[in-house]
């Protein structure tokens, strides 16, 4: 009787890359190990990322409450967004502009396969909600040096709720009727950027101004420490741009370098104007002009050409840096608002633009790489190149429409959120509580030189 050899697997593979009940056939673990990199990247962008940003960026009297509200901001998200954000962004159509309220805390959705089919839902609901996570703390800087603390708190979970969840499921849900029309926000443009900063100079209109001697003279208390809080953004913004594929594939290098090309040529640029008008080189027009970039190039990042990059960059330098140092100044409206970290210059101002850019130089190729599936992109120059003249018109109006759907939406529910607020706890803090700071809000400052930390009288027993 003769025995039969088995034939050789065609495929070797080592032990570890065999399937088995953690690592179900249909996940990559390249693609899921680069998605989690990803994600604690843009984590690290809020935590310590802003959060340290702020705190040096502020008065020495703010360093404390300006963290905290970044500190406290992230973990309320994250909260709420496993028991009921993420499926309001991602799941079940509600309408066309909103999801069902659903938990995301079983592992049989959670182990499941995610939105991309290669990556557990956990990985996803993680990605997505770090994402969510920065959004208010962007918000936050137009509010620092005033809002009151516990106005703060019930302010987070309203607005993730109520506007948030509304533009990433419109936006980013395949479902989601910008979406479904052909909207490009490739990482957050719009859903982020141009959200936060209408929410920002919102709530800054309800909540009033600093006192009138902190708007005048309102100096960094540790410049060092805002800059390394700039540095973890902008290397931070690798994984905000390079995981919006959810594939560790070509578009993702593409688009990080696509972020750190028009970065770089934001600031230059920035600092350039700044030489060439006021005589000296600012640290803080620097970050600015960084920022201003990151914020730009987010919405086009994964579907434009490395020279469109360049050029989105001298836009993004010169434009937002046009409407802060000349605009502003002549407008009664918005030097009555006090946006103390100019967030509707750095990232409403220059995410509409990085908007309205995409539209004109969204290449149809990567287009079809990031949208494997949906209706044709097309910006208007590829348009004219093609003779598709109409479908790139067609695309920039769809930009527009974006941007003024995010512009009404924020303006509305910001004001009702902070009505709703204000009827409960004063958005603003007291004069007293302005005029020491972190000292009377929190009992606790940032640098305990005096009186050896010793706390502030109101708060001792």
């Amino acid at each position: 009787m003769s025995t039969a050899v088995p034939p050789p697997p065609l495929v070797y593979l080592p032990q570890n890359l065999l399937p088995d009940g953690g690592s179900p056939p249909w996940m990559n673990k390249g693609d899921n190990a680069w998605q989690i990199t990803a994600a604690t990247l843009v984590g690290l962008q809020s935590i310590p990322g802003l959060m340290i940003l702020y705190g040096g960026a502020v008065k020495k009297k703010w360093a404390v409450n300006s963290a905290f509200m970044a500190l406290y901001a992230f973990a309320c998200v994250i909260f709420c967004w496993v028991l009921w954000g993420f499926r309001m962004s991602f799941g079940d159509e509600l309408f066309q502009f909103w999801g069902k309220v659903n938990a995301t805390v079983d592992e049989g959705f959670l182990l499941d396969k995610g939105i991309s089919g290669y990556l557990p839902a956990a990985t996803i609901v993680y990605f997505q909600g770090v994402f969510a996570a920065i959004t208010p703390i962007l918000i936050a800087g137009a509010l620092l040096g005033r809002m009151n603390f516990y106005a703060w708190m019930m302010f987070v979970p309203l607005w993730m709720t109520f506007s948030y969840t509304v533009s990433a499921f419109s936006m980013w849900s395949s479902t989601g009727y910008f979406f479904k029309k052909g909207i490009i926000d490739y990482a957050g443009g719009f859903v982020i950027h141009l959200s936060s900063g209408v929410a920002g100079f919102t709530a800054a209109y309800w909540v009033g101004p600093r006192l009138t001697k902190d708007r005048e003279r309102f100096p960094p208390n540790n410049i060092p420490l805002m800059l390394v809080g700039a540095g973890l953004l902008w290397l931070g913004w690798t994984g905000f741009n390079g995981g919006d594929t959810y594939y560790a594939n070509t578009i993702a290098s593409f688009a990080v370098l696509n972020t750190h090309i028009c970065t770089a040529t934001s600031l230059l640029t920035w600092l350039s104007l700044d030489i060439i008008f006021f005589g000296k080189a600012s640290i803080i027009g620097a970050v600015q002009g960084m920022i201003t970039g990151l914020v730009c190039i987010t919405p086009a990042a994964g579907v434009v050409q490395a020279w469109a990059a360049i050029l989105m960059g001298i836009f993004s330098g010169s434009i937002p840096w046009f409407t802060m140092m000349v605009i502003h100044k002549k407008f009664e409206l918005l030097q009555k608002v006090d946006d103390t970290m100019a967030v509707l210059h750095t990232h409403a101002i220059a995410g509409s633009l990085g908007g309205i850019l995409v539209g004109l130089f969204a290449e149809p190729k990567l287009c079809r790489l990031f949208f494997p599936a949906g209706p044709e992109y097309m910006g208007l120059f590829y348009g004219f190149k093609t003779g598709e003249v109409r479908a790139g018109f067609r695309q920039v109006g769809l930009q527009i429409f974006g941007i003024l759907f995010v512009v009404v939406l924020n303006v509305v529910i910001t004001s009702l959120i902070c009505l709703l607020i204000r009827t409960v706890v004063p958005l603003r803090m007291t004069e007293e509580e302005m005029e020491v700071g972190d000292e009377a809000v929190h009992g606790e400052e940032a640098y305990a030189i005096w009186g050896e930390g010793s706390r502030h009288e109101a708060s001792k027993a």
